[in-house]
């Protein structure tokens, strides 16, 4: 091994931007294939009988598979639909109103000030903690949000969140808002923000090309993170680092993205293939799926010491997905043991694993809350939802409705998951009161493929 080297409910919020291919000066999403986002590419293959052929190639390494026949294998474990979606239409955001606070932005804005209203409007909106209205909210912003910066002030309930944000143009403005965002979920409704939480996404452009890209959760401000024209894929966070299995040497290998230096690093070259990998909490060890022993099993990678911890040895299946639980202690992962994946957890002292997931015929994609509420994609009739767990366990709820959902990832706040759905990305609202969930808010509308997201904490 070598190397450890705001508006009032049903707002339609307008998609912005030209047909560049890239987001523009202003940040705002635009149209066209430079647009990016994260997740796991989706395939639209055979579901039973071309997933387990896939696997079969999957052992035999990848010099006998394509790069889509690799991602069916190793990271889908399920059939998709790919439908395109309409980039010039706007995206509509509708919550509900069920136990919300009333919230006006009321501050004068003109240039920059404009951005800065909109983008807090619209993070506020995306909490799902308020009912946004045009004045005499029960909480009112009000002040000034000018060209140069803003002077406001949050106050409601006998509470004053005083705000001055200085700024050079709409980028910087867009940022203070999102951290203004956060500020009043807190202090308001007691919740985390996730407003200046970024989410790493893929954006698939060809057969064998899909780039990692960044964003924020009202959609703007997206940004690539690798630009090979090669396949980068699996993103998930670390701190300022991405973890994510890339195609650069010819075979699937894991490397570390630092986002605050643009340094990256390979992980290792093992012999075989990789096909997940997910960072510790502790940033120490990865827990990564590796086939140089013949069927891909779950490892622990020591990344100080370079050295390897097998946890499973399962002869006739194939382990995926890995994740881990918010202490560390256990990891989540899919097998295909029972010749249908579904999802396992590993004690990482002990390598004793148990099944969690019961109903569904194929269960996918597990993530773990920072509260332990584990959350994966189940396909059921009629479609495949995504399903959750309450705080530390017990029986999952469907949080959506029937589609073809993929790739869910928890946010910062317990409650939002980010996910994939049909090339796009929603934020899914998984509140554990039904009553409490708005329904699913797409991101963008951006022209791709877009898929694999994970949010950082």
């Amino acid at each position: 091994m070598a190397g450890i080297g705001g508006a009032p409910p049903g707002l339609i919020w307008p998609v912005r931007g030209g047909s560049r291919a890239s987001a523009g000066a202003s940040g705002r999403p635009e149209t066209g294939e430079g647009c990016f986002y994260a997740v796991f590419l989706q395939l639209a293959i055979a579901p039973a009988n071309g997933l387990r052929y896939n696997l079969r190639q999957l052992k035999k390494g990848p010099s006998n598979m394509n790069f889509t026949r690799f991602l069916a294998a190793a990271v889908v474990f399920a059939a998709v639909e790919v439908f395109a979606a309409d980039a010039a239409a706007p995206i509509v955001i509708s919550k509900a109103g069920a136990g919300k606070i009333s919230i006006s932005v009321e501050a004068s804005a003109d240039g920059a000030g404009k951005e800065f209203n909109n983008i807090l409007m619209r993070n506020l909106n995306n909490s799902g903690c308020f009912q946004l209205v045009a004045k005499n909210g029960a909480i009112r912003v009000t002040g000034s949000a000018g060209a140069s910066g803003a002077s406001v002030a949050a106050t409601g309930f006998g509470k004053r969140l005083a705000n001055n944000s200085p700024y050079s143009d709409a980028k910087s403005a867009r940022m203070r808002a999102r951290a203004l965002s956060d500020a009043i979920v807190e202090t308001f409704a007691n919740q985390k923000g996730f407003a200046s939480s970024p989410i790493a996404l893929v954006n698939r452009k060809g057969a064998d090309n899909a780039e990692i890209y960044t964003c924020y959760p009202d959609g703007f401000d997206l940004r690539p993170s690798t630009s090979d024209k090669r396949a980068a894929v699996g993103p998930r966070w670390s701190g300022n680092n991405i973890y994510y299995i890339g195609f650069l040497k010819g075979k699937p290998l894991a490397y570390c993205f630092d986002t605050a230096t643009g340094v990256r690093k390979c992980l290792a070259n093992f012999k075989g293939s990789v096909t997940g990998l997910c960072p510790s909490p502790d940033g120490k060890s990865v827990a990564i799926v590796l086939s140089h022993l013949g069927n891909p099993e779950l490892f622990v990678l020591d990344l100080a010491a370079a050295r390897l911890t097998r946890l499973t040895e399962t002869k006739n299946g194939s382990e995926a997905s890995p994740c881990w639980s918010p202490d560390g202690s256990q990891i989540a992962y899919v097998s295909d043991t029972t010749r249908h994946p579904q999802i396992y957890v590993v004690d990482v002292a002990t390598r004793k694993s148990k099944r969690v997931s019961n109903a569904g015929t194929e269960n996918t994609n597990p993530t773990w809350s920072a509260n332990g509420r584990l959350a994966w994609a189940s396909k059921r009739a009629g479609g495949t939802c995504i399903v959750a767990t309450p705080p530390g366990g017990g029986e999952p709820v469907a949080v959506t409705k029937p589609g073809t959902w993929e790739h869910p990832a928890w946010s910062r706040d317990n409650r939002h998951l980010v996910a994939q759905m049909g090339g796009t990305v929603f934020i899914v609202d998984a509140a554990e009161k039904e009553d409490d969930r708005d329904a699913p808010a797409r991101i963008f509308k951006n022209e791709g493929n877009w898929m694999s997201p994970d949010w950082r904490k």
